[in-house]
């Protein structure tokens, strides 16, 4: 046991000295849940199609390890087999990452090591692989003949981050300590190609909140001849500067991060257009005084390099054509709404010949949802291709000949996801491809043609399988995961509660119910924008399952403010992000009560994380009458240290809503907390900083508030060292036990 597990563990038994002994039902569960990463471990992920689909390419781990391996179905034969391994490049020794890039991963919710992404070249003769700060360049068909010999590429200018190929596969850039520098794979003739990074600018990388709530991870895109790149430079003076320290090492200098609180210093953001062999920056001119925030940026052959822009506020947004000689812009599509617009990442997505595009839009008349909507070259709507008669919410994939998309959508019910074919020709409606008859969550990768796809099942029943499909459906064969299987399958019964709202809800009772008896009731919630928590998929439920055989039956509910029921269900939270949620919550439980008499609803506990662990806090201070004790992980305690662009979007700026954001503050109901609260932080985390729990434990504490506190010392916003997660998941179990059980 290092440090920290063992602090850690100090912590959680100084927590509970003192407490009625708690005895938990199957805890080996938690021993294995925890190992295996929750049964993902063992899992295909990054599953990528060779440009003429006869080969998939994947990663993989063994079902205990976070080290991945490079891996290749063949199509043909339906066999599998292992292209590289991390062991083969590192020979046993230590992989080594930087600050950065570990901040990097955990934007992207990422937790492997060993060969943690790979970049298949255009034209699927090369693949680039990033390990231990180095990259290597393998030789696709050699690699297939069983002739394995990975290029290394020169290494200097420091830890590369983000490399990719060049759309010629003949040059690969990456960002290095703050510049983009591209190298010739030939040759191995490397140099950077931006300049004057440091202090507060640096070049190439997406700022924070791209990362963390754009979802966009790349700040440089090459163009599709290979030879300009756009970049991002970013400058973070004025920004307020957040530190991370090490309280195992005093002695150690703290993370220091730039950090954007909700109505204070954002990063300046600008876009330059340079010779991938260097040289001086045409800068792209647009207004960025109102449109700071670049949501997204496509750059396709035949196409204009276009970019998305947003206001501060979120409630404007144009995507701008840019004239790649002079860096001067002109709008495509300009739109706007009076709460906010969400970002549909997978778009613009441009035809082959560049005559159109695809466009999602929330802003349809008439419609109360996404509509996939296909757009001239000049933005003028040419045809309405699907919306929410299938539950339209993602674009998925277009194929290589612009003659049809695959399109996700809930089919009309928000627990599921299907996928829908839907020709651009307009003359036929979306054709359903993924199974109707059994309910569950469905997701797809393509080959470019579509001949070919990956169908990824997880369904009601505990299914949970990559299958290998043609066009038509016919079996090509099955991307085997070695993961661990569960040691049960959830029970869940999906409802939909009374009208007008008809919210929809999970219920899973312990596996030895007993019909008559009265059981506490446990409200596992998130409950924010952005996440549904109630879906059609058992192996979603594992957590929820055990923690029903403690003796309870634990719901999930998905009111107001949750995505896939339409525009305006998601926006009824605007400006007060926990009033409307906990009161859908608290009407679904007195409903599900009313229904199911085996709810007691006298004994009512909410647990959550992040989003989840806020409404926790908000629910055990402002709804005693309901909830009788509640776990708060992670939570958000004021969103004013919160970060801009999440926090903005739905609660406005803070200078100009000052009564809106002390209602939504947590530490504002800290003086009327009564019943038990547990928290939990890591003290590391850089998304919802440890500051948050810090300061609502320290307002409980002034206010004479009784509570528990468990931080989890050294641990980011999504603790994964199975030590700590076995040993906080028990300590949630015990503490609802010890306060819900008779």
């Amino acid at each position: 046991m290092n440090a920290r597990t063992a602090l850690a563990s100090l912590l959680i038994s100084a927590a509970a000295w003192a407490q009625p002994a708690v005895t938990l039902q199957n805890p080996e569960f938690l021993e294995q849940y925890a190992a295996t990463n929750r049964f993902r471990l063992g899992s295909p992920t990054k599953v990528t199609f060779t440009p003429d689909a006869k080969h998939i390419l994947f990663l993989r781990a063994g079902a205990r390890s976070f080290v991945q391996d490079l891996w290749v179905f063949d199509i043909a034969s339906a066999k599998e087999r292992v292209l590289l391994t991390a062991d083969q490049i590192l020979a046993g020794g230590e992989e080594n990452l930087t600050a950065e890039e570990l901040a990097r991963r955990e934007r992207m919710r990422m937790a492997s090591r060993g060969i943690a992404g790979f970049d298949l070249s255009k034209d699927g003769k090369r693949v680039l692989v990033p390990l231990s700060g180095r990259l290597f360049v393998i030789d696709l068909a050699s690699a297939l003949a069983g002739e394995v010999k990975p290029a290394e590429l020169p290494g200097e200018g420091g830890f590369p981050i983000d490399p990719q190929f060049s759309p010629d596969a003949a040059k690969v850039a990456s960002v290095r300590s703050g510049e983009v520098w591209v190298t010739e794979v030939a040759t191995g003739k490397t140099k950077p190609i931006t300049s004057g990074a440091g202090g507060t600018i640096s070049n190439g990388e997406a700022e924070f909140v791209a990362q963390e709530e754009m979802s966009r991870f790349h700040g440089y895109w090459w163009s599709p001849d290979s030879a300009t790149i756009l970049y991002q430079q970013t400058d973070t003076a004025g920004m307020e500067t957040f530190h991370i320290a090490d309280a195992f090492n005093p002695g150690k200098a703290p993370n220091v991060w730039p950090y954007p609180r909700a109505g204070k210093k954002n990063a300046d953001v600008k876009l330059g257009l340079v010779s991938a062999a260097g040289g001086a920056t045409t800068w792209v001119e647009w207004d960025r005084a109102r449109f700071p925030y670049v949501a997204s940026v496509r750059w396709s052959k035949n196409a204009p390099l276009s970019i998305l822009v947003q206001n501060r506020l979120q409630t404007h947004q144009q995507l701008l054509a840019v004239d790649t000689a002079t860096g001067g812009t002109s709008v495509i599509v300009d739109e706007k709404d009076p709460a906010w617009l969400n970002i549909a990442e997978a778009c613009p997505k441009w035809t082959p010949d560049g005559s159109s595009f695809l466009w999602l839009t929330e802003q349809a008349p008439d419609t109360d949802g996404w509509a996939l909507q296909l757009r001239a070259r000049d933005g003028s709507i040419i045809r309405t291709l699907a919306g929410p008669e299938v539950g339209l919410f993602n674009l998925v994939s277009l194929d290589e000949a612009g003659t049809a998309a695959i399109i996700a959508g809930t089919g009309g019910d928000p627990t599921q996801t299907a996928l829908y074919r839907v020709p651009l020709s307009g003359d036929a409606p979306p054709a359903r491809l993924t199974d109707a008859a059994v309910p569950g969550t469905y997701s797809g990768t393509f080959s470019d043609d579509h001949s070919a796809w990956v169908c990824s099942t997880s369904d009601i029943s505990g299914t949970l399988r990559l299958d290998v499909l043609t066009a038509d459906g016919k079996a090509l064969g099955e991307l085997r995961s070695v993961a661990e299987q569960p040691p049960f399958t959830p029970g869940v019964q999906l409802v939909t509660l009374d009208a007008p709202l008809s919210i929809r809800a999970a219920i899973v009772r312990p596996r030895d119910f007993k019909p008559g008896t009265k059981y506490p009731v446990i409200d596992a919630v998130y409950g924010g924008p952005g996440s549904n928590t109630v879906n059609a998929s058992a192996r979603g439920y594992l957590m929820q399952q055990w923690l029903a055989d403690q003796g309870f039956i634990v719901v999930a509910i998905d009111g107001r403010g949750t995505p896939r029921r339409g525009r305006a269900w998601e926006r009824a939270t605007k400006h007060d992000l926990m009033t409307i949620p906990l009161e859908d919550h608290a009407e679904a439980l007195a409903n599900l009560a009313s229904r199911f008499p085996e709810m007691d609803i006298s004994r009512v506990g909410v647990t959550g994380w992040s989003f989840g662990g806020y409404f926790a806090a908000h629910a055990t201070m402002r709804r005693p009458d309901i909830y009788r004790c509640g776990v708060a992980g992670a939570p958000v305690a004021d969103w004013a240290d919160y970060d801009t662009h999440y926090t903005e979007r739905y609660m406005g700026l803070p200078q100009d809503r000052t009564s809106d954001y002390a209602n939504a503050n947590a530490l504002t109901y800290c003086k009327d907390l009564s019943v038990p609260l547990l928290v939990i932080h890591g003290t590391a985390d850089d998304n919802v900083y440890f500051l948050h729990s810090l300061r609502l434990t320290d307002a409980l504490t002034r206010a004479g508030r009784h509570y528990e506190f468990l931080p989890l010392a050294g641990f980011t916003h999504s603790p994964n060292e199975p030590a700590i997660v076995r040993q906080y998941q028990g300590r949630i179990a015990e503490f609802l036990v010890r306060h819900l059980a008779r």
